[in-house]
């Protein structure tokens, strides 16, 4: 069974997230913010790491660098999820995270299911 980080610090998001993978049959572990979510990885070595940008005490694009940075967690896809859907936004996340993917925010159940499952297809 896959399993998957879900950091956000909307309660409500990841949640909602949750019973979404799980009821897809993905095992799920989650994190309120970047540095809980950092600390997550190192114990539970997630397949996938869905990381909300916007927290408090770390954002998700300063925990994506770090994870990226450290050789033990470097190849955990990160996808971000993001309530940023500006133009550019994607490209200016992507570049700054070091981010494998993008989902923005409110999610569409089924394109996100899609693009999870596509996630370990290409893996």
């Amino acid at each position: 069974m896959k399993k998957i980080l879900v950091v956000d610090d909307n309660e409500k998001n990841r949640k909602l997230i949750s019973v979404i993978l799980v009821r897809s049959g993905f095992q799920v572990i989650e994190a309120e913010n970047g540095e809980e979510g950092i600390s997550r990885v190192n114990s539970e070595r997630p397949d996938l790491i869905l990381m909300d940008i916007q927290m408090p005490i770390m954002d998700g694009i300063t925990a994506s660098k770090i994870l990226k940075s450290n050789p033990l967690t470097k190849n955990i896809p990160i996808i971000a999820l993001t309530s940023f859907a500006m133009k550019g936004d994607r490209e200016r996340i992507l570049l700054e995270s070091g981010c494998d993917g993008y989902i923005s925010k409110p999610i569409d159940l089924k394109s996100f299911l899609n693009k999870i499952n596509q996630f370990f297809k290409e893996r």
